[in-house]
């Protein structure tokens, strides 16, 4: 969590540092004028629908909440699973069939999750991070109407994820329920991080911004690489260190 709190933290601090005045100054985002029409168009869905049923769901009992949502993240365990076994994370991929064996039978087909206290923590993975890894482009940036912030591997992967079983098996009301269940969990989630959000100079490019954080962090679990330009500074500064250095002896 700390971690996370540091990176919309460093995050703010950029976005506020300043403003593309072109906008496809961002070779990332190529349909800019686009999903600037798109992330205006889900605000106004979120003030007038999402937000309100968020809070009225927020006053359901915990219990029944936590268990509602342990359920619908059990459903992804194979996805995880198979993930896990293409980028040749075979322990993780045991993790993955072992919390969903146990969470689905003791757990009551996964309404209470039995296998993180026991040592079996979630190891997920979708198919969009494993064609990253395989080193396939990422693609643009896209802002899509009630889904969001997402680049086309990303998405595209989580249609493939849709293929796995228990998926195709599910009727379209438990489609509904499990994607309804999910969004209103997180709209809640992100509810601490809305005066952060108001807070920066230009919204779009901070949650621009903290989703490429975040996705580069999925893809490397946790231990993305440092961009080259920050190489080419910190060489920079090495240089004139060195120099400054030389000059004072």
């Amino acid at each position: 969590m700390k971690k996370y709190g540091l990176l919309l933290f460093s995050v703010l601090l950029v976005g506020c540092s300043s403003t593309p005045e072109d906008p496809y100054a961002d070779p990332r985002d190529p349909f800019e004028d686009f999903n600037r029409g798109m992330w205006e168009f889900n605000r106004d869905v979120d003030e007038t629908v999402i937000q309100p049923a968020a809070n009225v769901y927020d006053d359901v009992p915990k219990p029944i909440r936590t268990s509602l949502y342990n359920a619908v993240e059990n459903l992804e365990e194979p996805s995880s699973f198979v993930n896990n076994i293409l980028q040749w994370k075979l322990g993780d991929a045991g993790i993955s069939l072992g919390r969903f064996l146990i969470n689905s039978t003791v757990g009551l087909v996964g309404l209470f999750d039995v296998a993180t206290p026991i040592g079996l923590e979630k190891k997920e993975e979708s198919f969009g991070q494993t064609l990253a890894v395989w080193g396939v482009p990422e693609g643009p940036y896209v802002m899509l109407p009630l889904i969001g912030p997402t680049v086309i591997v990303d998405r595209g992967g989580d249609y493939a994820d849709g293929q796995y079983f228990p998926y195709p098996s599910l009727t379209w009301p438990v489609d509904i329920f499990r994607y309804t269940v999910k969004g209103l969990e997180m709209r809640i989630r992100l509810r601490d991080q809305e005066q952060v959000l108001e807070n920066s100079l230009d919204p779009y490019s901070f949650v621009k911004d903290v989703y490429y954080q975040r996705w580069q962090d999925q893809v490397y679990d946790g231990n993305p690489p440092l961009p080259e330009d920050d190489f080419e500074d910190f060489d920079d500064f090495d240089d004139d260190f060195e120099d400054f250095d030389d000059e004072s002896r």
